[in-house]
């Protein structure tokens, strides 16, 4: 596993530039967000240099049906946010990876039978990171700590709290429509 944090992605700062307006405020509490799972996801395994690009994909635009496509109910969006991105880009054999790792990563149940698959190493990624370190999957929590530090929290968990009641209020059948099982 990778020991020094991953501070810098040429792929995901080049996304956060390119939709800087579109984030406004929110955009450090979701640019850390993507670098913590981007770590997360290195302390459970290494990656080689195309799921690296992959990762980076999937990791900018998992949640990003939000704010650029301005709904809770983001996976599809997410998703095709992703592909659109990755035809114009020329990498359209990526999409069925990031679009398999953007739609399961809020599965409660694994993905697969193989730890060491990277949607299902992304799954859990973005698992210890929602929820603040609680589920952890083998990480050290020394690592966990590290890497929020590196990366702070900058309002993400309220945001997500906030978004959810929002969601509850408008939609109470559909609290949360983001959870696959």
């Amino acid at each position: 596993m990778n020991k020094e944090l991953i501070t810098q992605l040429p792929r995901v700062e080049q996304l956060f530039d390119q939709y800087a307006e579109r984030f406004g405020k929110q955009q450090t509490a979701y640019r850390n967000h993507v670098y913590r799972l981007v770590n997360l996801v290195m302390a459970q395994r290494p990656v080689n240099d195309e799921e690296l690009g992959k990762l980076q994909v999937a990791a900018f635009f998992h949640d990003a049906g939000i704010w650029l496509a301005g709904t809770f109910d983001y996976l599809q969006p997410s998703a095709r946010l992703a592909e659109h991105y990755l035809q114009e880009e020329g990498l359209e054999d990526w999409s069925q990876d990031v679009r398999t790792m953007i739609m399961n990563h809020h599965k409660i149940s694994r993905f697969s039978r193989n730890h060491l698959d990277l949607t299902e190493v992304f799954r859990r990624a973005d698992w210890v990171d929602v929820s603040l370190g609680l589920l952890r999957f083998g990480i050290p929590m020394a690592r966990i700590r590290l890497i929020k530090r590196g990366f702070p929290n900058a309002g993400f968990h309220p945001l997500l709290l906030k978004l959810s009641g929002q969601q509850l209020l408008s939609q109470p059948w559909r609290p949360l429509p983001m959870l696959k099982r």
